[in-house]
């Protein structure tokens, strides 16, 4: 087997050159050695061989890392719903050993470090509770909250249900507190808001029992008030109280029948209005009309036979009269000769008096039964 000394390449015996690379070919003895390879080329191979293994390798163990980081992550979510904070936040820790950019593990370690730092505040909060500080409870109560403000998902939810179930005890027994001190009316009020806020059972059944408390107050103050026909006094009263308990039927009928009464009055004060401006028009018109009844009109002779009128009037009036003057005529023989007029004393008469009035008439000198009087028109004034 002949080679061509320069490449490498089999060559024929009777080949003068190398159908490669196209030298000249030796002489035989020169053909029958093969070619010699520089060895240099092998190192490139072998460092991209080297390379390529310890990337794998690598590779490798970085999954192998990612894998243990991810387990104990698993594992130490587990313990977060759990509430197992403080063993949790020790497996993150080693998460993070075996893979230093693990970013959920680094945000669940830090979320494990405030719900520890959280459970000591509630701790403290409860200390508080027993000592009755319920200010001082709820300020802790409320920085808990702050500390899950950048945080959510579900075990962020359990953590806040157990701070909102403890804040609505600490208001529970704060609104126990105030209630054992017997509040007045308007406390009250502000204890009925305060317990619908509580989400808790026994805050409804409290504001259920502080309701019927104020609807009871509010029937009794506009029943009293409606009983004195302060009418709108009774609506202000129910009205209030229908703020604070919309769905009492007895204050919606209490309202129902405070109207009706209302209703009712001021069409008897009207009529009583009416019936009074009548009774006044009629009282005017017979003050004006009527307010003088003549009782007695006489004719006299005095002792020197000197003709003498003399009567009598009373009022009918509703009020007092005065200036009363009598108009009067005199007749002989059925024909009238005379008239005059005199006014009525005393001056002024009040209702039911009776007035006299008297006239002399000096240059008659008939006897008395042989002239008559006749009282023509009788005038006054009111006051």
């Amino acid at each position: 087997m002949y080679y061509c000394p320069n490449c490498g390449t089999k060559v024929n015996q009777d080949e003068h050159y190398c159908i490669k690379c196209g030298k000249a070919l030796p002489d035989i003895e020169s053909r029958l050695h093969t070619k010699q390879f520089n060895k240099w080329w092998i190192l490139p191979i072998v460092t991209v061989a080297v390379v390529i293994i310890v990337i794998g390798v690598f590779y490798l163990y970085l999954n192998n890392q990612s894998a243990k980081a991810m387990e104990l992550y698993n594992e130490a979510e587990n313990l977060l719903l759990e509430e197992e904070y403080k063993k949790a936040g020790e497996l993150l820790q080693e998460s993070l050993q075996h893979r230093k950019d693990f970013t959920q593990a680094q945000i669940a370690l830090r979320f494990s470090k405030d719900a520890l730092r959280i459970e000591e505040q509630l701790d403290k909060a409860k200390q508080t509770l027993e000592n009755e500080d319920y200010n001082h409870s709820l300020e802790l109560i409320h920085e808990a909250e702050n500390n899950l403000n950048t945080y959510h998902g579900s075990l962020v939810s359990t953590l806040v249900e157990k701070i909102d179930e403890f804040q609505a005890l600490v208001r529970l027994q704060e609104l126990q507190a105030k209630l054992s001190q017997t509040p007045s009316i308007d406390e009250i009020r502000i204890l009925i808001w305060e317990a619908e806020e509580i989400k808790h059972p026994d805050a409804n059944e409290i504001a259920l029992q502080l309701r019927e408390q104020l609807v009871d107050y509010t029937f009794s103050k506009a029943s009293e008030a409606l009983n004195d026909k302060q009418f709108n006094d009774a609506l202000l009263i129910t009205e209030d109280g229908l703020k604070y308990a919309p769905d009492s039927e007895k204050l919606q009928s209490l309202l129902t029948n405070i109207n009706k009464e209302k209703l009712s009055f001021e069409s008897a004060i009207n009529e009583r209005l009416e019936q009074a401006m009548d009774t006044a028009y009629k009282e005017n018109q017979m003050n004006k009309n009527d307010a003088i009844e003549l009782v007695s009109v006489d004719v006299e002779n005095d002792k020197d036979g000197k003709i003498v009128i003399k009567g009598e009037v009373k009022s009918n009036a509703t009020v007092p009269i005065n200036s009363i003057l009598v108009e009067y005529s005199l007749s002989r023989n059925e024909e009238e000769f005379l008239s005059n007029e005199i006014y009525v004393f005393p001056d002024v008469l009040y209702p039911t008096e009776h007035g006299r009035f008297e006239f002399t008439h000096f240059d008659l000198e008939d006897k008395s039964s042989d002239i008559s009087a006749e009282v023509k028109k009788i005038t006054w004034y009111t006051e």
